[in-house]
């Protein structure tokens, strides 16, 4: 992912004219209010605050246009000049500053021999100025060095801005490879764990086949049967793959995708289900995980269980989010460690253990004969 390098200036040159026409706005009217005569001030004011707006419709239309500073820069000197022409004093004090600015921006460092010309007409606009009002001295003579630390100011602030930019965008790069790579990952798991298996027996039986059918007739039917039912075994376990990756739509708030999950399966099964849902954003990885567990234990409420209400609840516990499935079937002996359910052929929690695993979390199953079944999926918030 490349970042394109006229975003930071464009952004900054947009604030910069802002600025100026703000600056000299404000010094339009305060010299308004406290000159003697300030009719000499208004075409001054006038063209530096056309300048200024100009330049913001020119960046809004075209914000590439500071990929060539020669023309920006040169067009905003010529009209910074004009200013100069029309009133010396604060209204081109203000005009000066904000045009060392922009050349900051669009050049970098480069401007500073731009904002020393500038700073050098600054000293002329203020030998005007002092002729006039001597008084005021001190303040006038500042004015001018402001050019250069204008121009400076803008300089860094565009390469800080740059830079955090490119930053930035390595960084959502970075997050969207890694996301990538883990759900190639979790693909590749999800495949091993099923389809792959199923096939794996279908294709040895398949090899013994040809052999069987001269020898072991008898044999070969019973293979070409096991051929047949892996087939349509692994048709269903890809079927259920492809369910199980369209369930969560992380587009979506998490607690609705959950909603519309047991929706579904109410009007598919006819057993009642009640919710408990708690506002929760988990990141997506996690959201797939728990979609997939209440997928699967709710599978086997409707195989199993002989339910006739479920209630799915999801809380927070800490720093844990708790995604609970309550049934009130017939229950079952739970065994002291889930992995001791793989000799009863409950493969369907082992797997529920291990995706909650997966997310960093755990999964408990409270269960008894005749009274119902438990299933509390904790994994980090």
């Amino acid at each position: 992912m490349t970042v394109d390098r006229a975003v930071a200036p464009a952004a900054l040159g947009r604030a910069v004219l802002l600025g100026r026409g703000a600056a000299t706005l404000t010094a339009a009217g305060t010299a308004l209010r406290l000159a003697p005569d300030p009719r000499p001030l208004l075409p001054a004011a006038a063209v530096a605050l056309a300048a200024s707006a100009a330049g913001l419709a020119v960046l809004a239309r075209n914000p590439y246009v500071v990929r060539h500073p020669v023309p920006v820069l040169l067009l905003d000197a010529l009209l910074t000049l004009a200013v100069l022409a029309l009133g010396p004093g604060i209204v081109f004090f203000c005009a000066a500053a904000g045009a060392a600015a922009l050349a900051g921006v669009v050049a970098g460092l480069r401007a500073l021999p731009i904002a020393a010309a500038y700073a050098a007409l600054g000293y002329v606009s203020a030998a005007h100025v002092l002729a006039a009002a001597p008084a005021n001295a001190e303040f006038v003579l500042t004015f001018p060095i402001a050019c250069i630390l204008a121009a400076t100011a803008a300089a860094v602030a565009t390469d800080a801005l740059r830079r955090h930019v490119e930053l930035s965008v390595s960084v959502v790069a970075s997050a969207q490879r890694a996301a990538a790579a883990d759900e190639r990952a979790r693909l590749a798991r999800e495949l091993h764990d099923s389809v792959a298996k199923t096939l794996r027996g279908v294709s040895f039986a398949a090899l013994a086949l040809p052999q069987s059918l001269r020898r072991h007739p008898g044999l070969a039917e019973r293979l070409a049967d096991t051929v047949s039912t892996g087939a349509a075994a692994a048709a269903r376990e890809a079927r259920d793959l492809l369910d199980g990756l369209r369930c969560d739509e992380p587009t979506r708030a998490f607690p609705a995708v959950l909603a519309d999950m047991c929706g579904s399966w109410q009007r598919a099964t006819g057993i009642a289900v009640a919710l408990d849902l708690a506002s929760a954003d988990p990141p997506v990885p996690v959201r797939y995980e728990l979609c997939r567990i209440l997928q699967e234990a709710l599978r086997n409420t409707a195989r199993h269980a002989a339910a006739t209400t479920v209630t799915v609840t999801l809380s927070h516990a800490g720093p844990h989010l708790v995604l609970t499935v309550t049934d009130d079937g017939r229950g079952f002996p739970v065994p002291p460690s889930l992995v001791d359910l793989r000799t009863e052929h409950r493969y369907g929690i082992l797997g529920m253990s291990e995706r909650a695993r997966l997310s960093g979390g755990a999964l408990r199953v409270s269960s008894r004969p005749g009274g119902g079944t438990s299933v509390e999926a904790a994994v980090p918030a």
